[in-house]
């Protein structure tokens, strides 16, 4: 009798284009498809609510996907350096297959994985299945990493391109032999009392189906109105890919190659693009979550705390209607539109002067789209601490923001309506006044630029 192989998923919530799963069905004999829920291991981030919202209908979708194809779902929790290894032998196991993943805790483990197994006398294979480019791959003429976005996007165009999706398998063969697993709802995933999910499930609905759906969506209404309103947060131009990316219910190479099919021209496949930077950019520094990626900024001059105002932005009560709208549709949703996630950053950052750390933090748990390379990236481009082109402190001005992007207030009136009113509320801090104390403390950070 065959011995089975095991297919590890992490953030590869899916059939179609998964090389790990392609090469444990290709192999030959039984697969046994296994998810860990590693909360345990150091240096391993836990997930905020709503991610793990997500989480449990995602694997839920993904469990009756594998049945009609004829295997099962099983399910760990525990140090994935351990619970993997377990499941290798119960199994009795001759391969373990994963595909890459790209945060420096998440490399240890599996370099370490891959050392035990081996040693163990099972065979390991890993593969590229999250990114068009790994990192390593993408340099500069000197040999070095990109911090730029634009050079950056410019060399991954340059070189191969990115290979072509890999079918989804029409039968998976499961083992013949019961392996345990854990029961989805005993991971209490999903929330209790309060149940505050409803939005949630109103918006969303997690799984690979609905994800591939959404694309094809997407290419054939939405892509043609994509460049000239996507900064638009009523416009419903966007195509919300980001939870099915960041989970990977699609992967990246079916979106770029159907996107390029579908004629989405370099204004949405950049998007993939930055993706990529803010992956690769976690690659070179693991802390990217806890430490400023320009050194300099260790020495701008974070005030106290004011844990009042932290709260009026975590509730949208700042009085500045689009911060607020942004901040109730996040809760609400689970998402937030792009241009208001920078609007509403940079109004924590500059104007109520608060650590971006404790920002990216919010988001982390708020998010159904929380990426543990994209969330951080994207907070630090905000704050100026990041990889960032621009020569100057950028401050977002909020009312400005939107009279561009929202100018008949569709967005405000649907999620924060008392600013439409005759009466509405008064900012809890003055705009002027504190863009000039940002620039000032400022100062001391190209300060500390020019002392290095």
């Amino acid at each position: 009798m065959v011995s089975p192989s095991i297919v590890w998923l992490r953030d590869d919530l899916r059939l179609a284009d998964n090389p790990a799963l392609r090469a444990a069905v290709d192999a030959g004999g039984p697969v046994v498809v296994l998810y860990v829920l590693d909360d345990e291991s150091p240096g391993i981030r836990p997930l905020g609510g709503a991610a793990r919202w997500w989480l449990h209908h995602s694997l839920a979708s993904l469990a009756d996907r594998l049945e009609a194809k004829g295997a099962r779902l099983v399910l760990r929790r525990g140090p994935a350096g351990r619970v993997v290894r377990e499941a290798a032998t119960d199994a009795g196991a001759r391969a373990v297959f994963w595909n890459r993943r790209y945060g420096g805790a998440e490399r240890e483990i599996d370099t370490e994985l891959k050392t035990g197994l081996r040693a163990d006398g099972i065979e390991v294979g890993s593969f590229a299945g999250s990114l068009l480019f790994e990192p390593w791959t993408v340099k500069t003429g000197a040999g070095t990493h990109f911090s730029v976005f634009t050079p950056f996007w410019r060399a991954c165009l340059n070189g191969l391109p990115p290979r072509a999706p890999l079918p989804e398998p029409r039968e998976i063969a499961g083992p013949r032999a019961s392996i345990s697993s854990d029961e989805l709802a005993d991971w209490d995933l999903l929330p209790r009392h309060p149940d505050w999910a409803g939005g949630l499930r109103e918006t969303w609905e997690p799984g690979e189906p609905a994800a591939r759906a959404r694309l094809r969506e997407f290419l054939d209404v939405d892509l043609a109105a994509y460049g000239r309103a996507r900064d638009e947060p009523a416009a419903g131009a966007t195509s919300l890919l980001s939870p099915r990316l960041r989970w990977g219910e699609l992967s990246p190479h079916t979106v770029w190659h159907e996107g390029v099919a579908a004629g989405g021209g370099d204004r949405f496949l950049s998007e993939i693009g930055w993706r990529e930077f803010a992956a690769h950019t976690l690659f070179h520094f693991p802390d990217l979550a806890t430490r400023n990626l320009r050194p300099e900024f260790d020495a701008f001059p974070w005030p106290p705390l004011d844990q009042d105002r932290l709260e009026a932005w975590h509730q949208g009560r700042t009085g500045i209607a689009l911060v607020d709208a942004g901040m109730r549709e996040l809760w609400r949703t689970g998402f937030m539109h792009n241009r208001v996630r920078m609007v509403a950053a940079s109004f924590l950052i500059k104007n109520l002067a608060v650590d971006w750390r404790l920002g990216e933090q919010w988001f982390w748990d708020t998010l159904v789209d929380a990426d543990g390379a994209s969330n951080p990236f994207n907070w630090q481009w905000v704050a100026g601490s990041g990889a960032d082109a621009a020569p100057y402190f950028r401050i977002f001005n909020p009312e400005l923001q939107a009279k561009k992007f929202d100018p008949d207030g569709r967005y405000v009136k649907e999620w924060a309506p008392e600013h439409a009113s005759p009466e509405p509320p008064e900012p809890i801090v003055d705009l002027g006044a504190t863009r000039k104390a940002a620039l000032d403390a400022y100062e001391k950070v190209k300060a500390a630029a020019r002392s290095r």
